[in-house]
């Protein structure tokens, strides 16, 4: 019939739909453009070298963050943490010192004291806390040295800052005001 318009059946659209959706994403990447190829090329790897070191160790050779001690002394006691990784929050905690806190006991559990100001703890992962991990526990923005932490699970806002070698006794007399810098 002269002059009638070709509309497509349901079964059409619904079959073109697909590959017209695939197109619109693939045209709207976050990825930015560029020249380079995002593919190796074949042979090659995009995997550093052995002898290139990957950015989390360079940053760790360059910034000195994994194996930072800090330590937390009160008049009665010392207690020295380990920074045994590098993440957002473990740098932000490190940029917060020297710092002077409160701590006091928390449950028989812990031993508690609150920041300054919120941890910034970026894209850092949660933990399930151990004996001897000293956290910082974000719904109520305190930091924490666990020493009985049995029957406590995986929590996505407990975020482990380092470990600890101390007594119940040295964590008894970690009272009062606490100065807290890096160990030099």
């Amino acid at each position: 019939m002269a002059g009638s318009v070709h509309r497509p059946t349901t079964q059409a659209v619904a079959a073109a739909l697909p590959a017209a959706l695939l197109v619109l994403l693939t045209g709207c990447s976050s990825e930015p453009s560029s020249s380079a190829p995002s593919t190796p090329a074949a042979g090659t790897s995009s995997a550093p070298s052995p002898s290139e070191p990957t950015p989390s160790a360079a940053s760790e050779a360059d910034d000195g963050v994994v194996g930072t001690v800090v330590r937390f002394s009160s008049d009665e006691a010392e207690v020295d943490v380990l920074i045994d990784q590098d993440t957002p929050a473990v740098r932000d905690f490190l940029s917060m010192l020297p710092l002077s806190l409160e701590f006091e006991e928390y449950n028989g559990r812990e031993k508690i004291a609150y920041p300054p100001r919120p941890l910034e703890r970026g894209d850092t992962p949660g933990s399930q806390p151990v004996d001897g991990d000293f956290i910082y526990f974000e719904p109520w923005g305190n930091f924490g040295f666990y020493y009985n932490a049995e029957g406590s699970g995986f929590e996505e806002t407990t975020v482990h800052l380092g470990t600890f070698d101390a007594t119940l006794g040295e964590l008894e007399r970690l009272e009062g005001a606490v100065a807290v810098d890096v160990v030099d």
